[in-house]
């Protein structure tokens, strides 16, 4: 299966459901584990290959293309993993990695997308979105962190300037870590049970996990309402970090083979240089 092919097994579709959905399931894939690290190890090669040409594409100003991978998820459900594994994997030059927190009072006094647009990838760079503005539409919604109305302009809103951004250029990856609840605690108390990981743990999750069906719902709205033509949906089961891990990097693989990056051109003479340098 190709990565194109693999990428539209896990695109979301009319008549989605994510209750449909195992988080311990493998779609598109029929190795195990040891296949999988396997086939992310030989495939980062391919992938660093086409976005060092990306990247250097931007170094002589004749890039107009760049990739945006958004990664949502329920928390510990693998965002950290994929950043490190997979993004982590490239040279750092050409990626911008954006961790989106909780906005700020000048942020509070734009727009929702106002603080999202500013940090969107240059031409030539992989964007990474560690959470985005979709969680106004998901702790929004959930936590009625704003009137229903304002929820409901927020999809339209978003879905003008995701076709925007694909229009300059951008490749759009949206990727739902679609990990389980029963995976999610197990993960949660490995975090309490041992020390390094305590820095990781953060009492408020506990919190999100009695809301978890309102969640589910929220993410189910959000992508009938999102998941259009130029920046669809992707659902990656995440209970397994290796399957996980490997689909994104198929995402990512999917989109810079279409964007077919190309070595730049000397603009100077090759075989003059090579004398010019024996002779040095």
């Amino acid at each position: 299966m190709t990565a194109h092919e693999w990428a539209k097994t896990l695109q979301v579709g009319d008549g989605f459901r994510l209750s449909d959905v195992d988080p311990q399931s493998t779609p598109g894939y029929s190795g195990a584990k040891a296949d999988g690290k396997r086939d992310l190890a030989s495939g980062l090669d391919e992938l660093n290959q086409l976005q060092e040409r990306l990247f250097a594409e931007s170094r002589v100003g004749v890039a107009k293309d760049s990739v945006l991978l958004i990664l949502q998820a329920m928390d510990s459900a693998g965002k950290g993993g994929i950043v490190r594994h997979v993004v982590g994997g490239v040279d750092p030059q050409g990626v911008a990695l954006t961790a989106f927190k909780a906005p700020t009072e000048e942020e509070l006094a734009h727009d929702f997308l106002w603080r999202v647009a500013k940090r969107l990838p240059e031409p030539g760079f992989i964007g990474v979105f560690d959470r985005s503005h979709y969680e106004d539409v998901l702790i929004g919604r959930v936590r009625s962190l704003a009137p229903a109305d304002e929820i409901e302009r927020r999809y339209d809103a978003i879905n003008e300037f995701e076709a925007a951004v694909a229009a300059s250029g951008t490749r759009i990856i949206k990727v739902m870590l679609h990990i389980s609840r029963d995976e999610q605690k197990e993960r949660l108390m490995e975090r309490l049970e041992r020390a390094d990981k305590h820095w990781k743990y953060n009492p408020g999750d506990v919190d999100e996990r009695l809301l978890w069906d309102d969640y589910m719902a929220a993410y189910q709205t959000a992508f009938e309402r999102t998941s259009t033509a130029a920046a669809p949906w992707h659902v990656i089961p995440a209970d397994h970090k290796w399957f996980a891990r490997l689909a994104v990097q198929e995402l990512l693989l999917d989109a810079l083979q279409q964007i077919d990056p190309q070595w730049p051109a000397a603009d100077f003479d090759v075989e003059a240089e090579k004398k010019r340098l024996a002779a040095s």
